[in-house]
């Protein structure tokens, strides 16, 4: 199965990662961090000296500042260890091999969206055998790693997404920055001038699509158990209108998170929905003036609701007992304070701990809005679970038939109920 995240960052990119000819040297590669003997996790005679970790951090320098986490918090718990990356979209399907083989790594990372599937295989181990702490962590970001009641991953950090303006072109056209459906028609049609388009989304054919629509869904009232309803037919119909008036880009049917970043920074389109991996790109550009702001709702004083997106990690069953309760100290010392800090400072993210994400918001005012959308943030597979992937493809599946009329909203989106309930 795919992995349900939202896409790649250069240096820090989120979920359905592609990657980058640095990180394409590095598929199937294995970084040691300490060189060790390292037994099979599930022989319950090991002697905990060293941990396998797997993820799916392929990107050269994502790789390597993970890299140096592990060691820290490995000389803390006494063991070395070793880190194994491996493409996005290999993970599952590696993950599941494993655990018929037996062969899991001590400490695994996971795309939150996934995490139910692996949970319900009994790969995994529930942290409360382990005495890990959950408190301080928000409901939300605590919920992306609870399967059948029980908390079975932490993340350290989490993304969200938000929407980018460009501040020049909003003040030339003398527009407010749009915080309702009909101020984002209303400014993207003035937005909207030669080649540049007021307004961009991420509409291709892939769980990407999926992501970005949630916002408009939920923030609408609409679910993902009836994608069928009005408030969902209601969403849809403001990206078609957005389309078939000009004021956004046929292309986005085609575009992926990183094409619209690409677009917004080449002045191609004057605001994008996008999430705060953008950052140290857009800041790479001191002659391009950006802001940021909430995912417009469909009316004046709705909260967005957006969703969360991020990797929990987790401690997979094996033979020995003490090997776990090693990962377990390592996987708490990934999420401690000063660590969640630490790592949202590298990878734009906003740490998972409430206070933590507080102090973060403080210190980098550009991340304060995905700071407040995070605490109201949903976890995709909240209410389908392992069935949330057919979800989404009912839904991208919809923005497709829509967007390029060959149905109509609601036509398109009761094809998709019926692929989300189709066993």
């Amino acid at each position: 199965m795919a992995t349900n995240s939202p896409p790649v960052r250069r240096a820090v990119r989120r979920r359905l990662r592609r990657p980058g000819p640095l990180a394409a040297r590095l598929t199937a590669a294995t970084t040691v961090l300490v060189l060790a003997a390292v037994g099979c996790a599930g022989e319950p005679g090991d002697q905990a000296t060293s941990l396998t970790v797997l993820n799916y951090y392929t990107d050269a320098s994502e790789h390597r500042q993970w890299g140096e986490l592990l060691a820290a918090c490995g000389r803390d718990a006494d063991v070395e260890v070793e880190q194994t990356s491996v493409p996005p979209a290999d993970l599952v399907p590696r993950i599941l091999r494993q655990a018929s083989a037996r062969t899991l790594p001590d400490l695994l990372m996971i795309d939150n969206a996934d995490l139910q599937q692996i949970a319900q295989s009994g790969a995994l181990t529930p942290l409360e055998q382990f005495d890990v702490d959950t408190r301080g962590f928000a409901d939300g970001i605590l919920s992306a790693g609870t399967y059948d009641g029980k908390v079975y991953g932490l993340a350290p950090y989490v993304s969200t997404l938000a929407l980018f303006y460009n501040k020049k072109m909003l003040a030339e056209a003398g527009v407010p920055v749009p915080r309702t459906w009909d101020e984002v028609r209303t400014a993207a049609a003035r937005l909207t001038d030669g080649d540049r388009y007021g307004m961009a989304v991420d509409a291709n054919p892939t769980f990407e699509s999926a992501w970005q629509f949630l916002p408009f869904l939920w923030s609408n009232g609409g679910d993902e158990r009836q994608l069928d309803s009005p408030q969902a037919a209601q969403a849809l119909r403001l990206w078609t209108d957005l389309v078939r008036s000009g004021s956004m880009s046929k292309s986005v049917l085609n575009w992926t998170q990183a094409d619209v970043h690409d677009q917004f920074a080449a002045g191609r389109t004057a605001m994008m929905i996008n999430g705060p991996w953008r950052i140290p790109e857009l800041d790479e550009d001191p002659d391009l003036e950006w802001g940021v702001a909430p995912v417009p709702v469909p009316r004046a004083g709705r909260t967005p609701v957006t969703p969360l997106g991020g990797e929990v990690w987790t401690v997979p069953r094996s033979g020995s007992a003490e090997r776990q309760k090693k990962a377990a100290e390592v996987l708490t010392c990934i999420n401690s304070p000063s660590n969640q800090l630490k790592l949202a400072g590298q990878h734009y993210t906003v740490p998972s701990r409430t206070a933590v994400a507080a102090q973060y918001a403080e210190q980098n005012p550009a991340m304060s809005v995905f700071v407040r959308s995070v605490a109201t943030a949903r976890v995709r597979t909240a209410e389908l679970g392992v069935r949330w992937p057919r979800a989404a493809t009912g839904i991208y599946t919809a923005i497709q038939s829509a967007l390029t009329g060959r149905q109509t909203p609601e036509q398109a989106l009761r094809q998709a109920q019926r692929t989300a309930t189709t066993d």
